[in-house]
C-alpha cells in the first residue's frame, strides 16, 4: 500500500469511527454564534485588518514552527518575520509541501503564489455578487483513478446559498461545484457548507455546515465516505486524520480536538478555562500542536491539552506551512 492510500485509509477510518460513535455528543453541543464566510464577523479578514499592525506587532515567535499568520492585509507572519506579499492576503492556506500559498486577494479573487508572495497567479475571478473564502489544497498523484492534479477547494457565497467549490490550481481555471451529498446511505446537505480543510495528500476533507451546525467529512477521491463527525464549526485536519474544531462552551467559543487513533470518538476541550472566544484553529502536520486565534493574538496548545502559549500579539488566521 502506498503512502497516499495508507493516509486515506487511516483518515477515513478515524472519521467514520467518530461519525458512528459520537452521535450522543452531537445532541448536547452548540455552535459558536456568528459563524460565517470570509466577510462575516468571525472572518480573519474582518478582524485582522483593523486589529493587526502591518509590521506584525511586537511579538513574533513563529520562527522554527512552520506556523504562519495572515492578517487580512498584505503582511503575513512566518519564520519569525513579517513578509509583505504585495497584495491583500485573506484566508491563507499552504500546499502540502509548503512551497505554494493560496488565498483570496483584495478583489475577492483566488490567487496562488510562492511563500514570499512572488509569482502570483490569479486562478479564478469571483463572479459579481459572490464572495469566495477559505481555500484549501488537494493534491492527487498519478496513481489516483483520475490521474495527477492539484486543486483548490473553497467556499462560494452568492447571498442565496453557501456551496463548496473545486478548481484546478492554474491560471484561468473554471471552478465547479463540489458535490458532497452523494455518499452511500448518508443524508448530507449540498448547501450551507463552508470552511473546507483538507489534509492534502490523502483525499480527505472536512467542512462545516452553517445550517445544521455540524462538521462533516468527505473523501474527495472515492465520494463513498461522508457524514457528520461532530457538532461545531471551523474544522481542520492533521495529516493522519486528527481533527480540531470550534464549539460553544461556557458562553464562549472553545477549541476541541478529536484524536487520530482508536479514541477518535472522544472530543476534548483544549481551552476549558477560556473566558474569551478561541477560534479558527489550525493543526500541525504531525498532529501534535494546535494554533488558534484569540482576541489579542494567536496561541498554541498541545493537541493532548495543556496551557496555551502566545505566539504573536498580531490577531489573524493561523495556518501551518
Amino acid at each position: 500500500m502506498n503512502e497516499r492510500a495508507r493516509l486515506r485509509r487511516s483518515a477515513a477510518a478515524l472519521l467514520v469511527a467518530a461519525s458512528t460513535t459520537g452521535s450522543a455528543l452531537l445532541l448536547t453541543a452548540c455552535d459558536p454564534e456568528g459563524e460565517g464566510t470570509g466577510t462575516a464577523a468571525s472572518s480573519p479578514a474582518t478582524a485582522a485588518t483593523t486589529a493587526a499592525p502591518a509590521g506584525g506587532g511586537s511579538l513574533n515567535r513563529t520562527a522554527g514552527t512552520r506556523l504562519t499568520v495572515s492578517t487580512g492585509t498584505s503582511t503575513v507572519l512566518m519564520d519569525g518575520k513579517a513578509v509583505d506579499f504585495g497584495t491583500v492576503v485573506r484566508d491563507l492556506a499552504w500546499s502540502p509541501d509548503g512551497k505554494h500559498a493560496a488565498f483570496v486577494d483584495g478583489n475577492g479573487n483566488l490567487e496562488t503564489s510562492d511563500p514570499d508572495g512572488s509569482h502570483k497567479v490569479v486562478v479564478a475571478k469571483a463572479p459579481s455578487g459572490t464572495t469566495w473564502s477559505h481555500p484549501t489544497w488537494q493534491v492527487f498523484g498519478a496513481d489516483e483513478p483520475h490521474g495527477a492534479g492539484t486543486y483548490l477547494l473553497f467556499t462560494a457565497d452568492d447571498k442565496k446559498s453557501l456551496r463548496l467549490m473545486s478548481v484546478e490550481a492554474r491560471a484561468g481555471a473554471k471552478p465547479e461545484v463540489l458535490h458532497v451529498g452523494d455518499s452511500e446511505g448518508a443524508q448530507i446537505p449540498e448547501t450551507g457548507n463552508q470552511w473546507p480543510n483538507s489534509n492534502g495528500l490523502s483525499g480527505m476533507t472536512v467542512y462545516a455546515n452553517k445550517d445544521d451546525g455540524q462538521v462533516y467529512f468527505h473523501d474527495v477521491v472515492s465520494r463513498t465516505n461522508g457524514g457528520a463527525v461532530a457538532k461545531g464549526s471551523q474544522p481542520a485536519l492533521a495529516d493522519e486524520g486528527a481533527l480540531v474544531f470550534v464549539r460553544s462552551a461556557k458562553g464562549h467559543s472553545h477549541v476541541f480536538a478529536s484524536p487520530g487513533d482508536e479514541n477518535a470518538d472522544q472530543q476534548i476541550d483544549l481551552t476549558p478555562d477560556a473566558t474569551v472566544d478561541c477560534t479558527e484553529p489550525a493543526i500541525s502536520h504531525d498532529g501534535r500542536t494546535v494554533a488558534f486565534r484569540g482576541p489579542d493574538g494567536v496561541y498554541t496548545v498541545p493537541f493532548t491539552g495543556g496551557k496555551p502559549e502566545k505566539v504573536t500579539d498580531t490577531v489573524g488566521l493561523p495556518a501551518y506551512r
